[in-house]
């Protein structure tokens, strides 16, 4: 058999086809807490011409055992890595093609292929479990032959810290698209086969970091076009009967259960408005006399009587139910997402129909001009990243942010054409900012832009020229029904177990240590565009502060 060139590297790089091996740097050893996923790529390529493919697979012995796993990095196509005058230099690449994303399960029989004329990736996860041996943990990885033979080997030497990763503080919504995977799988809106599905990718999303769920209360008034609809996923049974409403809230409970059995802790229940400005009321379905039939809809004014005498019935015996199963102080409500200056009477008014019926309830949206914050009619802002400044002078308390297609200059974000430094930064930034909460809009649309169409994930990463790949969904939808991870939705959960190191970090050396360690060697201070590009820092300040933790637990 041919002769394999072969590297242990970070899981910030980004293995292109193209990329020859000696041009990464070696990455073979590292510190990690108890209850850490830490993460590493395996990179190889045959190093004399092979005519097709050389079939391997992988092994992994260590003393963790199963908690050493790897997948396959695989291209996706890529024909939008950014929008072509929004963008800046800090991209791997501008051309269409295929870029590594996909990241697909290795088992015992998966095939690992080594080729010639292309570099592969195997994405290696190591989930340090809460009582694994403090110490130096070796990890001895190999590639084997169809006949059993060693093809090639590799050795990561991993530290365990003896101090657990605490929980994640931050409030954390990818939105969740239930139509989505109706559409997708074929599968009619909750029937047990959807249940099965949704719970399969609830669990991925609690995998990456969730643990607020975006709830269809109605079907979501998001990025639907004016006068279009999305598949049906309203959750509440709705009746009129003679002119008198009543609410059926059985399905929303077994939601709340399929939730919090996958570590789901908090719920923000779908916008009473349409997106944009909260011109017009949501679709609603209900059983009007007998007939079930939409009773709301962009047909519509938000602000007209019959639509404020539905939610004044509608969200008392919303709100009684929560209490009743005691989650009622884990609840969020959303009045319109992103609304617009021009738009804030508009948004204050849908606000004040709703006010007395919600008191006790946080309401929060994603829209970053500050006037609506000074004027009251939000309890809870979220604004952009690029446009936190005014939030931040203005010491809003509990300040969350989000990202999404527009943030694409100077910062953080998770296009699969970004260097994987770029996205895992977003980690130091909320922690530096005391930052409570995170929001962003697509952990699975498969969708082109306003829902016009469905689109095949597999084929379309931009929503059809609508978003740069990697904006859109952070998952792969599996023949089986489960979700396969990407790169950039894991470098993504990496910043977030980053956040968490430096708060243990904190409670062990305090903040004023753990800032010396973030901006101590800088020239400048972090911000949300100002930041060191290379991965090699966030490798360095991962080590630096498993070192403090590890210091002050020998003290």
């Amino acid at each position: 058999m041919s002769k394999t060139v072969h590297k242990l590297i970070s899981s910030m790089e980004k293995c292109f086809g193209d990329c020859p091996v000696d041009g990464f740097s070696e990455f073979s050893a590292a510190r990690a807490v108890r209850g850490e996923r830490f993460s590493f790529q395996w990179v190889f390529r045959g190093a004399d011409p092979i005519d097709a493919k050389e079939v391997c697979y992988f092994r992994a012995e260590s003393a963790l055992g199963d908690a050493v796993r790897a997948q396959r990095v695989e291209v996706v196509p890529v024909r939008m890595p950014y929008y072509e005058l929004r963008h800046d230099d800090n991209y791997l690449r501008g051309e269409p093609g295929l870029y590594p994303d996909l990241l697909m399960p290795v088992s015992d029989g998966t095939q690992v292929y080594i080729t010639s004329r292309e570099t592969h990736a195997l994405w290696i996860d190591v989930d340090i479990p809460a009582d694994a041996p403090a110490g130096e943990c070796p990890i001895r990885l190999t590639l084997v032959n169809e006949k059993g033979d060693e093809k090639i080997s590799a050795a990561f030497t991993l530290t365990v810290v003896g101090a657990l990763l605490p929980e994640q503080t931050l409030q954390h919504t990818e939105w969740f698209h239930a139509d989505c995977l109706a559409d997708y799988y074929q599968v009619p809106v909750w029937s047990e086969e959807h249940w099965r599905i949704v719970e399969n990718f609830v669990a991925a999303a609690v995998r990456g970091g969730v643990n607020m769920l975006l709830t269809p209360i109605v079907t979501p008034a998001l990025d639907t076009a004016v006068g279009g609809e999305r598949t049906t996923v309203q959750l509440t049974e709705i009746t009129c009967d003679g002119g008198v409403w009543s609410f059926d809230f059985t399905r929303l409970g077994r939601w709340i259960d399929m939730a919090e059995r996958q570590g789901i802790r908090y719920f923000e229940m779908a916008h009473l408005y349409t997106q944009w400005g909260a011109g017009h009321a949501p679709k609603i379905m209900a059983t009007v006399d007998g007939e079930y039939k939409k009773v709301f809809g962009w047909e519509t004014d938000s602000l007209s009587e019959e639509y404020r005498t539905f939610l004044q019935t509608f969200l008392p015996a919303l709100t009684r139910y929560l209490r009743e199963r005691g989650i009622a102080d884990r609840c969020v409500f959303h009045i319109s997402d992103e609304p617009h200056v021009e738009h804030l009477e508009r948004y204050g008014a849908a606000r004040a129909q709703v006010t007395d019926c919600l008191r006790g309830f946080v309401i929060m949206d994603a829209l970053s001009n500050y006037d609506f914050y000074r004027a009251g009619v939000v309890d809870r802002p979220i604004p952009s990243t690029g446009r936190i400044e005014p939030f931040l002078e203005g010491d809003v308390p509990g300040l969350w942010t989000y990202y999404c297609c527009s943030q694409n200059v100077k910062l953080s974000n998770r296009f699969v054409a970004m260097p994987g430094a770029r996205m895992r930064i977003l980690g130091v930034q909320l922690y530096k900012y005391r930052i409570a909460g995170f929001l962003q809009w697509g952990f699975n649309f498969y969708n082109s832009q306003y829902s016009v169409a469905h689109i095949d994930p597999y084929r379309v990463t931009d929503g059809e020229y609508f978003a740069p790949a990697g904006d859109a969904f952070q998952v792969y939808p599996a023949p089986d029904g489960t979700a396969y991870e990407t790169q950039h939705y894991l470098l993504f959960a990496e910043a977030l177990r980053d956040l968490r190191l430096m708060q243990l970090a904190e409670a062990k050396c305090g903040r004023e240590a753990v800032m010396a360690a973030i901006e101590g060697n800088l020239e400048t201070p972090i911000t949300f565009t100002e930041y060191p590009k290379d991965a090699a820092y966030l490798t360095n300040l991962h080590e630096t502060l498993c070192e403090m933790i590890a210091q002050a637990k020998a003290e």
